[in-house]
């Protein structure tokens, strides 16, 4: 027992000496003959080595203004002396010792075998977790350089591909399972964002929908949890995440695979899909107004990124009783549709069905924000401008056709720098200010007050 005691003393005081041990090669030394010799490296170079190790621990040191007080502190890892033989062992191509230009050419050597050292912290990594899968010849390290240690590991990935069953377990009661990321939770409803394309987002879709395997064991009918068909899960997630809604606190049926509550949602607003355990559309509207209020404000931003096209520069609604534009209007109405439009628009066209009269939208003093607007047509649907619009710099095209109740324009129209075209069709009740017809004659515009 002593015996034992004293080897892992003796390796306790060898780890935390070992940097400071290592760090000699920085020293200038003497030769048989007593001529002082240049270090082997800088310090900069050892410590660049120290920390290519990915089983070094700096623990928080910085290394290029590291103190004697510091180095114990510091415990180079394992493969500290592979990479400085490495580094040592380093040649010129096409250049023999003595050779004119061989200083030049090693330095180039040494300086790109430094520049290269992320690659090889990598391989590290990969050597040491997937050691065991090596042939037996190729797991000591010293007899590998870097180039044979990337050819023997570069077909393995550090990417987590799926969970561990223990992670797994865990999730049945936290919800919290790798390649999702909870997001919110709420006194009632928990939701859970999948929004990782990789494997491992994939599993995690697989987990929370129970694997395909039907909604009458607790499981779901969601086509994205399906083992088998990975398609499916692809074509949803690059257009957007997907996200799954779970009550907060369940004691009701749960999944035979993956534990959870039986009772769970999964939303995909690109797709406008909102489905039930058996895979079925809800009325989001309702859920969202009822069961799952508390989820309303959190969900807003996802609709607004609904609304627009072409990478958030259209916004173009004919009509509003359906689709996206539908249901955001319904739960947070019209003045906060616009509100909630990206800056980056630059054209935005709402038309309204000429048989309903029901709907005006008042467009607020905050349309300025959208200073890259170039188009803005409004059909059916305004009965009034704010002065604000003036200061879209950037529009073109003005068109509120066919709005009955809209009375009057801003005089400021008439100075807009950019306004090419003006079309007042329909709006047979509109009083156009003799400012703004002067000003469109001046500037030769193409503005149609046709009623």
């Amino acid at each position: 027992m002593k015996m034992k005691f004293t080897s892992i003393l003796r390796k306790v005081i060898l780890e935390q000496s070992k940097y400071e041990i290592l760090r000699a090669v920085t020293q200038p030394s003497t030769n048989k003959e007593g001529k002082k010799v240049k270090p082997k490296m800088t310090v900069d170079e050892y410590n660049a080595l120290v920390a290519a190790d990915p089983m070094s621990r700096l623990n928080n040191i910085d290394l290029a203004s590291a103190e004697q007080k510091d180095f114990d502190k510091i415990k180079a890892g394992k493969y500290v002396q592979w990479l400085i033989k490495s580094f040592l062992n380093v040649i010129p191509d096409d250049y023999e010792v003595g050779q004119p230009g061989y200083d030049k050419a090693l330095k180039m050597a040494k300086d790109r075998f430094m520049e290269d050292l992320y690659k090889v912290t990598n391989s590290l990594a990969k050597y040491e977790k997937f050691k065991q899968k090596l042939p037996q010849e190729s797991r000591e390290i010293n007899k590998l350089n870097p180039d044979q240690l990337y050819d023997l590991v570069k077909d393995f990935s550090l990417e987590k591909t799926k969970a561990s069953a223990e992670e797994k377990k865990e999730a049945t009661q936290t919800y919290a399972h790798p390649g999702g990321k909870i997001v919110f939770r709420g006194p009632k409803w928990t939701v859970v964002e999948i929004s990782d394309q990789s494997e491992l987002g994939r599993d995690a879709a697989c987990f929370y929908g129970g694997n395909h395997l039907e909604s009458s064991k607790g499981e779901t009918n969601w086509c994205t949890s399906s083992p088998g068909y990975d398609s499916h899960f692809k074509r949803y997630i690059k257009d957007g995440p997907l996200y799954v809604v779970i009550p907060t606190e369940y004691e009701g049926k749960r999944g035979e695979v993956s534990g959870l509550p039986a009772k769970r949602y999964q939303f995909h607003f690109p797709s406008n899909q909102f489905m039930n355990p058996d895979d079925r559309q809800q009325d989001l509207v309702s859920l969202l107004t009822g069961d799952m209020a508390e989820l309303k404000n959190f969900f807003k931003p996802e609709f607004a990124k609904g609304l627009t096209t072409g990478g958030g520069t259209t916004f173009n609604v004919d009509g509003f009783n359906s689709g996206a534009t539908g249901k955001f209007i319904a739960l947070y109405g019209l003045e906060e549709m616009i509100e909630s439009l990206p800056n980056t628009l630059t054209e935005i066209i709402i038309t309204n069905k000429r048989g309903d009269n029901g709907v005006n939208i008042k467009i607020p003093e905050s349309i300025s924000k959208f200073q890259d607007l170039q188009m803005l047509m409004l059909e059916n649907c305004i009965d009034s401008l704010p002065e604000s619009i003036c200061s879209l710099k950037k529009l073109k095209f003005l068109s509120p056709m066919f709005n009955p109740n809209l009375k009057n324009l801003p005089e400021c129209i008439g100075t807009m720098p950019s306004l090419l075209f003006l079309n007042l069709k329909g709006s047979e009740n509109v009083v156009v200010p003799e400012s703004v017809k002067q000003n469109a004659y001046d500037m030769g515009s193409f503005w149609d007050f046709e009623k």
